[in-house]
């Protein structure tokens, strides 16, 4: 495992007059399937808790390891978003504008807006907050590692739901990436709804041996697997 990532970018920030600073980052990009994910995550200003000190990058993270700092995220951080761009959208506008689109959904659902925007590799030209692009800043910098934590639990568990919609893909076991299991299913059945059209090797390959899928509106709601997923500890389904 690297070295834990840091404040020392947010630090300097704060330095300068920055108060509210937003970790960005996203999980899904490279998947053949599902929607992109962006988390957003604001760190307290001041009293870090303890959990701090076992977060990285969520690649490097086991599930349960995960899951444990998603809910303490949830519960410590300032503010946290999410944004959410179904695959339909990007076969239409290409995989970059729609992580840069889920990017802006998780800043404009934040309940405090950031006055600074860190940002895992990105910038965002049209957001007008301040801002950086860090190449490789969730491993470096804390509140970009807490957000690829947010994005990858809340995809996950899209990805989980999913795969009960479609069971035939396996896809909460490989979460839709190019699996050689998850190839070899593609070449059986053909592309799902809530497959990406114009990734390879399903647009150079597989879509020439089955007829397209319906890209009516998914049939599961991923506003309401999002909301579950940013569910407070302190939280019942009964106060959504």
């Amino acid at each position: 495992m690297s070295q834990p990532p840091n404040l020392a970018q947010e630090d300097k920030l704060k330095s300068q007059g920055y108060d509210l600073i937003a970790g960005i980052d996203e999980a899904g990009r490279g998947a053949l399937a599902g929607p992109v994910v962006a988390g957003a995550v604001i760190l307290p200003r001041h009293n870090y808790p303890n959990w701090l000190k076992l977060v990285r990058d969520s690649k490097e993270l086991s599930p349960k390891k995960r899951e444990f700092l998603f809910d303490f995220i949830q519960k410590d951080a300032l503010a946290v978003g999410t944004g959410i761009i179904a695959p339909e959208v990007i076969d239409s506008i290409n995989i970059l504008e729609a992580t840069k689109l889920a990017m802006m959904q998780a800043v404009e659902k934040l309940p405090q807006q950031p006055q600074f925007l860190l940002i895992d590799r990105l910038t965002l030209p049209r957001c007008p907050t301040p801002q950086r692009g860090i190449t490789r800043g969730d491993k470096l910098c804390l509140s970009i590692a807490c957000a690829s934590i947010v994005a990858k639990v809340t995809r996950d568990h899209i990805m989980e739901e999913l795969g009960r919609v479609y069971p035939d893909y396996g896809l909460a076991k490989h979460k839709g990436y190019g699996t050689r299991e998850h190839i070899y299913r593609l070449r059986q059945l053909g592309p799902s709804q809530i497959h990406r059209l114009s990734f390879a090797p399903i647009r150079t390959d597989i879509t020439s041996l089955f007829p397209l899928p319906s890209r009516a509106p998914s049939p599961l709601s991923l506003r309401g697997v999002e909301r579950r997923s940013n569910l407070k500890s302190n939280e019942s389904p009964g106060d959504w």
